[in-house]
């Protein structure tokens, strides 16, 4: 009797460690992002020390623009804990603020760049210049990609298929967003340390 117990407590399962699909999936998109970025990052830095370097100064609307993406955060953590909390309509209101104040981000990069032709900065040419519209425009591509996540969390939210027991489609959005934030800051402090 007592080996059949010990024989039912050594054959009982192990706990395994497991991961959301989805959620893996998007850890490793980061992953490539911030691979990607790395390596452009390095190449500036290897390209800026061979000379031949124009500085200039950044247009003041990409320091409005990171404003309102960092304010855009905040309205995507107030979006996913109304959701935590079933708070239909303050989520529906702050996932639309979030959206707006992407868009506004995107608006704001593209006056950015405006700005910098009117300053003689432009693509071809200089390669800082290349690389600054390089580091923008492959980042706005990105926000571009957030903003669809955003769509499809947003018409889950209207659809009342996001709340307390249902929250990993907001998680993968917020999680996204947040990054697309933190990369655009790391982005911003390196073109103003090394311009």
């Amino acid at each position: 009797m007592e080996n059949i117990q010990q024989l039912k407590v050594d054959k009982e399962p192990q706990e395994t460690l497991a991961m959301d699909p989805m959620k893996f999936i998007l850890w490793l998109f980061l992953v490539s992002i911030i691979m990607l970025f790395a390596s452009q990052t390095s190449a500036y830095l290897v390209r800026r020390a061979e000379g031949n370097w124009l500085e200039f100064e950044m247009p003041k609307i990409f320091w409005y623009s990171s404003a309102v993406l960092v304010i855009s955060s905040l309205s995507m953590q107030w979006a996913y804990f109304a959701a935590k909390k079933d708070d239909f309509k303050t989520l529906k209101i702050a996932i639309s603020v979030t959206f707006a104040l992407g868009m506004a981000f995107l608006w704001m990069q593209f006056e950015g760049w405006k700005d910098l032709v009117a300053a003689n900065v432009y693509f071809v040419g200089n390669p800082s210049g290349s690389f600054f519209y390089v580091f923008t425009g492959l980042h706005g591509f990105h926000i571009i990609s957030g903003l669809i996540v955003l769509l499809f969390a947003w018409r889950a939210v209207f659809r009342f298929k996001v709340h307390s027991k249902s929250l990993r489609q907001i998680q993968i959005c917020a999680t996204y967003w947040h990054f697309l934030d933190l990369l655009w800051l790391y982005l911003f402090v390196f073109l103003l340390t090394f311009n």
